[in-house]
């Protein structure tokens, strides 16, 4: 019945998606209209609020007038101001009537997670740019709205991680979307909506694969590709207990799942999928494997991000997945999407300027206290910026730090594609070794030495003198000798990146790079180390690929006998 009812819904269900679709690439024509507009209604809702009583909301006529009243500033300007949200009074923030459904809790610069407000305008936001992205993805590959909707597998976290002392749940707010779909919509989506409060992250992939390998798969969701090659690997490693758990209909007792989310998903779990194991046993004796490419033969493409640091990871799609196609997800974070991509194969989107107001600091200005920004439409092709935005969520002149490069115009909205935090420097004597740097280097040089990095991460050594010293599991390390040319073919590409790098080199005021294996494992207990310090959701992890922290690589050393 619910087959049926699929079928017949999904066309206008599709139809009010491209209806959202439509309206967001008009406003892309008619940018500028839009995004001043949009600024106008979000100064006024908020002008009886104190932080728009502190900021004059109400003498504010323009953009002009608005960049004059209120600074550009991280999290720590608005953190009082929601604090006050926080404690029950959204008056610190918002006008009359705005209700606070969530604070959605992202990775902070210090021990301390942000929290960022979620009001029911802004998750409409969230999702009307979800629902545009998906109806341009899924027009993209045809065959999945054939016949209603293909299933879909995508990976949430919880929304109610905890309470403030208002009783406002603080989690994920993919946990908060995952609950709140319709029971048609939900039968779409493989993963059970109660899988996000599972805290054990090889728990909550076992659960992802036992979900879905009965189905025939349209596409897998996750913003971080790691998070997809870590659920494909974990069903190839463990191919023999999954046979066995899915013709058996049991749960392997190493995965212990919260008693209440057992209540509520175990019954799925258990049923017996005689035909399924017989299936995969089949694939395992004829290819001595289980990969999602003979599983899911029918999947259609992957969705994650690609920009940045996320695209080292993506060399490693084609053993499991062979030649399927990637559309990035788009640059989105908890305070909310900034860009809707409309094609595959590229990390570059089209800004959202229906949701959010925008500006942009030019990445030569991003040192300076008060730095001047330029408006969405204003942005140069092929220059670099950090955004600063605006949202129905009580954010203001609010600089995430995500530095991204112009692209081009679709209509008057820029294109625009992420390069890497602006955090996400080191420099010890000058050499000003960006994060972007770094996954280009360490990504050519894989290629030419013919290996496949599960992940690394970059750290300054202190010496006299200093260097860098790259840490790689020693798995991904096939022979002895592999360290030594990965450093030196590594050592070469870092030179070509930067000049200041290459020059500091030549003068010995920096030792070569080396390389240090690391045990095994050590990346997954690295990001369970990391969540638990600074909190953020599973999905939206971002494994760092080079820190400035000089004490970071003495929580490695020891591990591995250190390479050199």
């Amino acid at each position: 019945m619910l087959k049926f009812l699929s079928r017949l819904l999904g066309a206008p269900v599709a139809r009010r998606a491209r209806r959202h679709a439509a309206e967001f690439l008009a406003a892309a024509e008619n940018a500028p209209d839009v995004q001043r507009s949009l600024l106008a209604k979000f100064v006024q809702k908020s002008a009886s609020s104190r932080f728009g009583r502190d900021h004059g909301f109400a003498e504010i006529k323009s953009p002009e007038d608005y960049r004059r009243q209120v600074p550009v500033g991280g999290y720590d300007r608005l953190e009082p101001y929601i604090d006050s949200v926080r404690q029950g009074d959204p008056s610190a923030l918002f006008g009359p009537g705005t209700e606070i459904l969530m604070f959605a809790l992202t990775s902070g610069t210090t021990n301390r997670p942000k929290t960022i407000p979620v009001t029911r305008e802004s998750l409409a936001d969230y999702r009307a740019g979800w629902t545009t992205w998906g109806i341009l993805a899924f027009d993209s590959h045809p065959a999945m709205m054939k016949d209603g909707l293909k299933p879909i597998l995508q990976i949430a976290s919880d929304w109610r991680e905890r309470l403030t002392p208002a009783g406002i749940p603080c989690g994920a707010i993919t946990g908060l979307t995952a609950q709140m779909q319709s029971r048609l919509v939900r039968t779409k989506y493989c993963m059970p909506a109660a899988a996000s409060r599972i805290k054990d992250v090889e728990a909550k992939y076992y659960v992802a694969i036992r979900s879905s390998i009965h189905r025939d798969l349209g596409t897998i969701i996750a913003a971080n590709p790691s998070t997809i090659l870590a659920v494909a690997r974990l069903g190839d490693r463990i191919k023999e207990t999954l046979i066995r758990d899915i013709a058996d209909g049991t749960i392997d007792p190493r995965y212990s799942l919260p008693a209440d989310v057992l209540r509520e998903i175990g019954g799925k779990l258990r049923r017996r999928r005689k035909a399924t194991a017989k299936t995969l046993e089949q694939i395992v004796d004829r290819t001595g494997r289980l990969l999602p490419k003979d599983y899911w033969p029918n999947l259609q493409f992957l969705s994650n991000w690609t920009g940045g640091t996320m695209r080292a990871y993506l060399r490693g799609y084609p053993e499991y997945f062979g030649d399927r196609p990637v559309r990035d997800v788009g640059l989105i974070a908890s305070e909310g999407r900034m860009t809707i991509p409309i094609e595959d194969g590229t990390p570059a989107g089209v800004l959202d300027v229906l949701h959010h107001y925008f500006e942009f600091i030019p990445a030569e200005q991003a040192d300076q206290e008060s730095p001047e920004t330029v408006e969405a439409t204003e942005l140069i092709e092929g220059r670099d910026y950090f955004i600063v935005m605006t949202t129905a969520g009580g954010l203001f002149r609010y600089n995430i730090h995500d530095m991204v490069r112009c692209r081009g115009f679709v209509g008057r909205a820029p294109l625009i594609e992420f390069l890497n935090k602006g955090a996400h420097f080191s420099s010890l004597s000058g050499e000003k070794l960006s994060e972007h740097q770094v996954v280009a280097a360490v990504e050519r040089a894989q290629r030419a030495l013919n290996l496949v990095l599960k992940s690394y991460l970059l750290l300054p050594e202190w010496g006299d003198p200093p260097r860098y010293v790259l840490l790689v599991e020693q798995g991904d390390l096939p022979r002895p000798s592999a360290a030594d040319a990965l450093a030196r073919q590594l050592e070469l590409e870092l030179r070509s990146q930067n000049d200041e790098y290459d020059n500091r080199r030549q003068t010995l005021r920096l030792a070569p790079v080396a390389i240090h294996p690391v045990a095994d494992g050590t990346w997954l207990e690295f990001q369970k180390r990391r969540l638990a310090k600074s909190g953020g959701a599973l999905e939206q992890y971002k494994q760092p690929h080079l820190s400035s922290d000089l004490e970071l690589l003495g929580t490695f050393l020891g591990q591995v006998d250190r390479g050199t």
